[in-house]
């Protein structure tokens, strides 16, 4: 006879799960990268300066939950290759404020064209047009979820 399951042992599955593809996803299209010499860290500032607009080096390591110092480090290395730019906050010239460049600009878009490359062509050799829809039917679902956490 079929054990019945609970509904939290399912979502406590599923969330083991997701969190073993995605990560698994995440790697591997990082370790794909060959657009410019970036960390992780550094292209999620990029992309959250891109994205969200200049921002302090205090509220980029509140946002990316990174300690000011590790913050600090990370905006010198992207500084110094000219993809972003540190200017005195127009409301306290004491601070300053991180904008993303030109150079910056660039980066942030042929690594996320090189991202929807990988992930198009791996879509299109493994998978059906019939499962194809199945992901396209999850999108939201998965959007929803990444909107919650």
């Amino acid at each position: 006879m079929d054990e019945m399951r609970s509904p939290a042992a399912d979502a406590v599955e599923v969330g083991a799960a997701l969190r073993l593809i995605v990560g698994r996803i995440a790697r591997r299209a990082r370790q794909a990268h060959t657009v410019g010499d970036v960390t992780h860290s550094e292209a999620s500032v990029l992309t959250r300066l891109d994205r969200d607009g200049a921002a302090s080096p205090g509220a980029l390591a509140q946002l990316e939950r990174v300690r000011p110092q590790a913050m600090a480090t990370t905006l010198a290395g992207l500084e110094e290759r000219g993809l972003v730019s540190r200017r005195p906050d127009p409301a306290d010239g004491r601070r300053s404020v991180m904008t993303i460049t030109e150079a910056g600009r660039r980066m942030v878009t042929d690594r996320r064209s090189e991202t929807v490359r990988l992930l198009a062509t791996a879509v299109e050799e493994e998978f059906t047009p019939a499962e194809r829809q199945q992901l396209v039917a999850a999108l939201p679902l998965l959007d929803r979820l990444a909107e919650r956490l």
